[in-house]
Order: C-alpha cells, then structure tokens, then sequence
C-alpha cells in the first residue's frame, strides 16, 4: 500500500509594482507602466505555482530551490523554473491533477490575459489547460493591493503518485 498517494500544496508570493521593469505574469507580458520587482523576471503567478507544487511533493520550498542570491536566476523567465520544477515532480513519481490560483492586483486587469497565462502554464507543465484555473480579484482600494503598490498570487495544486 501507498503511503501519501494523492497531497496538496499551497504557494504564496508577491512583489512591489516598480518603475523600469516589464509586467510579467503566468508568462505574459502585460502593456503597463511598471512591473514587479524581483530578482527573476518576479512572476508572482508562476512563483506560487512552483511553490504549491514543490510543497505538495513536500520538497521544501521555492526559495531553496532557486535562491534569489543566485546570480544564474537574476532576470530569468519564470516559466523556466516551473519547467525544473515540473520534470523533478514527475522524476519522483508524481503527477499534477490540477492547479488552482488567484492573482490580486487593483490595475492593470487580469481578465484579458489569462487564457494566455493558462495555456502558457499548462504547455510548460506538459498538462491539459483544463487543468490549470486563474482567477483574479482587485483589492476594492485597500492595503498595497488595493493603492496599486504590488500583486500577489496564491496557488493550490494537486498531486498524486501512479502505481
């Protein structure tokens, strides 16, 4: 009998709005006055992603992963961990059922790029877009959401290990 078949992973991140930086989220570059700092490319999208998925595989997290004080990382596409992130979970045995997250940002509106992002995640993790879910809300002007200030994004993901 299998131990732990089937868990679940919960990812978090977010990052300041700053001038001079390209908007980059679920690997869509978004028309828009400032982007998100980071040591990466700072997609807050894709980072809670991997971190659901390495959590749910109970490896640790992100940032130990791809540690922002590696300069190999600095600017990288995001989409290019996920990718890392997706052949470790699946050299260990697992498979992604599916992904489901929320990005919290007051401007610019997600709405008209996330089927994009979604194809954009499920290509990367080789897994039907029906899979991955993107949700966005604004933050009704409230705290550093609200006032434009940063965006954030939380993720779950399911995985479980075949026979």
């Amino acid at each position: 009998m299998k131990k732990n078949p089937a868990r679940v992973g919960i990812g978090y991140d977010v990052h300041p709005l700053v001038d001079d930086r390209k908007l980059v989220i679920g690997g869509v570059e978004i028309e828009f006055p400032k982007g998100l700092q980071g040591h990466s490319d700072a997609d807050v999208l894709v980072h809670a992603i991997c971190d659901a998925l390495i959590g749910a595989a109970g490896e640790g997290d992100i940032g130990q992963w791809f540690p922002d004080t590696d300069e190999k990382y600095r600017a990288i596409n995001s989409l290019s961990l996920l990718a890392e992130v997706g052949v470790k979970l699946t050299s260990l045995g697992w498979s992604i059922v599916n992904i489901d997250s929320t990005i919290q940002a007051e401007k610019p509106k997600m709405a008209p790029h996330t089927a994009g992002m979604r194809h954009n995640i499920a290509t990367t993790l080789g897994i039907p877009a029906a899979s991955v879910n993107i949700k966005a809300t604004g933050g009704e002007g409230l705290g550093f959401i609200g006032r434009s200030e940063g965006i954030a994004a939380i993720a779950t993901a399911l995985i479980y290990q075949s026979d």
